[in-house]
């Protein structure tokens, strides 16, 4: 028989003091004692519980199964008016006899919600996670002491630190040590309000960064979280779009001045790239006041250039004096330039006269053809380049004179130095500054501007609407021009004026011109076979490309073909080549 299990004075006390609720049911399943707390959850004063069935008063209770099994439970969720409970299930045994069993129960309803919000909390921060690593720009989180706690995988793509690096060390420490070259976050913590600036890495890539802080509760800066954009590709096209505005001015001033320089408006024709750098140094020199010697062919354009050199310096608004050394007599070549005193020969005037130097005092004096010049003149030219003064003739009394001096000739003036045709002391004197402007022959792709410039300034004077057809146009880029620029001027005016119809043709172009032409380029027929005729025009071609070329590698690229074929047919027609 069991015997049967009661609860003393002592242990209902030590049962009510417990905090949480406790059952006990003795063997046949009646309820023999509760604590306070088991009321509170029941719902029931104690009084109307005890003996009672507990299956009676908690219809999910299990605890009668601990009578039949005599085995423990623990941690047994059990539902009690919608809230839940962990139930620890213990049997009470008296003499190895199960007597009773006793449950101590566990609200965990708070503990389930605080669990459900650490979950969502977890996936709120995997999705965070998971939103940051896949943002393709780079994210760089600092806590309020700027001290790195995350960073993304575009982060590392883009600046190729790795977060092993970075995560833990402060931006301090990676300023100083080089790693960035300067840190927003800083600027962030420092004026409390979003930064941008260009960054960069040790690497040397260049990087777009903004930061912005976030704050806390009481309005400290509790992190700051930085936004990283690879603009290095950016800052190379806005450096090629700066190029290409500037490469775009450029080619718009061009554009203008060969507008200007075509439709007749412009002081200058300048086309070809030999002129614009001649150009381009004649204004340089127009800042300056050195000497400037000219050099170049008969028409050229000499005198052009000092004209440039003159209009674009600080004396453009004072006299600008020419004269040819080779157009007049050394006796009055003297005069011209030093001027005469009153009485000085038969013939002077009584006031005297002023020389050109006088005359071109604060401004320029252009000395064309200065190779022509008398020896007995160049030590006097010399004293004035020299000190600055001239002597008239017929006086002692030396003249000052501020004047820039340009000097052009079409000799060599170093070898009349060798010859002792001209004073070595004068000629380095004079050639401070060298300018040489090449012959036409040398810059063939400024022909055709030339002509449209010429034949534009005739129509309009004469009236005309005259044209060149594309074969006459081709026979003046074939002629080499040994007169210049002054020789095409000439001629064009010449062809324009004689020709009766609107076109001129090749056969209204002179006749040397279309001899040389023919002579340079086609092989005369002399009655013979066709065959012959073609071998010595192929002759010809290949001795003038070798003699260009200087080797038959370079020949045979020219002519688009085999090095191996240049050889051969050199050797067949008996061409020497280097």
């Amino acid at each position: 028989m069991t015997t049967p299990l009661t609860i003393s004075q002592e242990m209902k006390a030590l049962i009510d003091s417990m905090h949480n609720p406790v059952l006990v049911i003795d063997h046949s399943g009646f309820l023999i004692g509760c604590n306070r707390s088991a009321e509170r959850i029941i719902c029931h004063p104690r009084k109307e519980l005890l003996g009672r069935p507990l299956t009676s008063i908690l219809k999910t209770s299990r605890l009668h199964t601990i009578l039949k099994t005599g085995k423990t439970e623990s941690v047994q969720k059990i539902s009690i008016d919608g809230k839940n409970y962990i139930s620890n299930r213990t049997p009470v045994k008296i003499g190895g006899k199960i007597a009773g069993a006793i449950a101590v129960l566990q609200d965990v309803s708070e503990l389930e919600h605080i669990s459900s919000e650490l979950m969502a909390t977890r996936n709120l921060s995997n999705e965070l996670t998971a939103i940051i690593e896949s943002s393709f720009d780079g994210i760089y989180v600092t806590d309020g002491n700027a001290k790195t706690i995350r960073l993304n995988k575009s982060y590392e793509r883009i600046t190729g630190l790795r977060r092993e690096e970075l995560l833990g060390r402060t931006m301090h420490e990676l300023v100083e040590e080089g790693v960035f070259n300067e840190s927003v976050t800083l600027k962030v913590l420092s004026s409390r309000q979003p930064e941008s600036l260009i960054q960069q890495v040790r690497s040397g890539k260049t990087f777009m960064v903004t930061g912005t802080p976030v704050f806390d509760e009481t309005g400290q800066i509790s992190l700051v979280v930085t936004n990283v954009r690879d603009v290095t590709e950016l800052h190379r096209l806005h450096k090629e779009l700066k190029n290409m505005k500037s490469l775009q001015n450029r080619y718009l001033e061009e554009l203008t001045r060969l507008k200007n320089g075509n439709q007749g408006d412009g002081k200058y024709i300048i086309i070809s790239k030999k002129m614009a750098d001649v150009h381009a140094l004649a204004l340089r020199l127009a800042r300056v006041d050195s000497t400037v010697l000219i050099q170049g062919e008969s028409g050229v354009g000499k005198e052009v250039v000092a004209d440039m050199i003159h209009s674009a310096s600080p004396r453009k608004d004072k006299p600008f004096m020419k004269i040819s050394c080779a157009a007049i007599p050394e006796h009055l070549l003297e005069s011209e330039l030093f001027g005469y005193s009153e009485g000085a020969f038969t013939g002077a005037k009584k006031s005297g006269r002023p020389g050109l130097f006088e005359m071109a005092d604060q401004g320029t004096l252009l000395l064309d053809e200065i190779g022509e010049m008398p020896l007995g003149l160049q030590a006097k030219l010399l004293r004035v380049v020299q000190e600055k003064q001239c002597i008239r003739i017929g006086s002692s009394e030396p003249v000052f004179v501020d004047v820039r001096i340009l000097a052009a000739t079409n000799r060599d003036l170093k070898k009349m130095v060798a010859r002792k045709e001209f004073r070595k002391d004068l000629f380095f004197r004079l050639n401070v500054v060298p300018v040489h402007i090449p012959p036409l022959r040398k810059r063939k792709e400024a022909i055709a501007g030339f002509v449209q410039f010429f034949l534009r300034r005739l129509n309009k004077k004469y009236n005309y609407d005259k044209s060149f057809t594309p074969r006459a146009m081709d026979c003046l880029y074939d002629y080499d021009w040994p007169g210049n620029v002054r020789e095409l001027e000439n001629l064009i005016e010449r062809v324009v004026v004689v020709t009766p119809g609107r076109e001129i043709t090749l056969e209204s172009l002179p006749a040397h011109l279309t001899e040389e032409n023919n002579s340079t380029h086609l092989p005369r027929y002399h009655q013979t076979s066709l065959r012959a005729a073609l071998d010595e025009f192929e002759a010809s071609i290949i001795a003038q490309v070798l003699a260009e070329q200087g080797s038959t590698r370079k020949a045979a690229r020219v002519l688009g073909v085999n090095q191996s074929t240049i050889v051969r047919k050199a050797a067949r027609y008996k061409i020497r080549s280097r």
